[in-house]
């Protein structure tokens, strides 16, 4: 299978993903999970020496992995088809900047105000942590004036991102596993690199099928139906055959 071979591709994510509903829930929590996924990559350090876009006088967009990763999914995209991979790509920069910004918040405001309490009584046990650790915390996070308070909020900044990763990813697992007719496991286990690759270009392009009738091409989504059919049905007889 081609690397660039949309309509195998599509073919293989559809033999998976046949049941409405299952396609829906895909779609919502797809993207989110490529969003929170780049929360977490923004506090790994920058590539190179020069790698931060300063907004007023703070460095809030930074050249680190999750920028790398960003331009290697757009750039995918972009080859797999041009229309709605340019589409794809734009959506893959606006959760990075997105994203960006909302871990850069994390270790200031986000859930202090309803985190006041637990502060206070951990004020002292934070304090003297936030001393035994300082040298284990990467320069970078110091160099963006992380205090006690903030690294605090930090913390239960990403346990809410790790928390919708978990939640977007039970989603997925309930989709196939009660509203798919076809009870097979989910593409993770059959192939990585769409799941984490391909799944939030397959899922825009069911969106764009389904809303607009977008087709890559003429005849598309008859070939790739045909090949679904193909490929269910081959499960199927072999499933068959191991009973037998």
């Amino acid at each position: 299978m081609g690397l660039f071979d949309l309509e195998k591709h599509f073919a293989f994510y559809g033999a998976y993903h046949s049941n409405p509903t299952n396609i829906v829930i895909h779609m919502i929590f797809v993207w989110p999970i490529l969003f929170t996924a780049l929360v977490l990559l923004y506090f790994t350090p920058p590539l190179f020496k020069f790698s931060s876009i300063e907004l007023g006088d703070q460095s809030v967009l930074i050249l680190n992995y999750g920028f790398f990763l960003t331009i290697i999914y757009a750039l995918y995209y972009v080859g797999l088809d041009k229309k709605a991979g340019f589409l794809a790509a734009f959506l893959c920069l606006i959760c990075w900047v997105g994203s960006s910004f909302l871990a850069h918040r994390l270790g200031y405001t986000l859930a202090w105000k309803n985190l006041a309490l637990p502060y206070v009584l951990l004020k002292e046990k934070l304090h003297v942590w936030g001393k035994c650790c300082e040298r284990a915390i990467p320069n970078f996070v110091y160099q963006k004036g992380y205090s006690c308070k903030s690294l605090f909020c930090l913390y239960w900044g990403l346990l809410v991102v790790l928390v919708s990763q978990l939640i977007c990813w039970t989603g997925q697992f309930i989709g196939h596993g009660v509203f798919e007719v076809i009870k097979r496991a989910p593409a993770l286990l059959d192939n990585l690199a769409q799941a984490f690759l391909m799944a939030p270009f397959f899922v825009l392009l069911e969106g764009l099928q389904s809303a607009f009738g977008y087709e890559p091409y003429p005849g598309f989504h008859a070939r790739v139906k045909a090949k679904v059919d193909a490929e269910i049905k081959e499960w199927k007889d072999k499933k068959q055959n191991k009973l037998s």
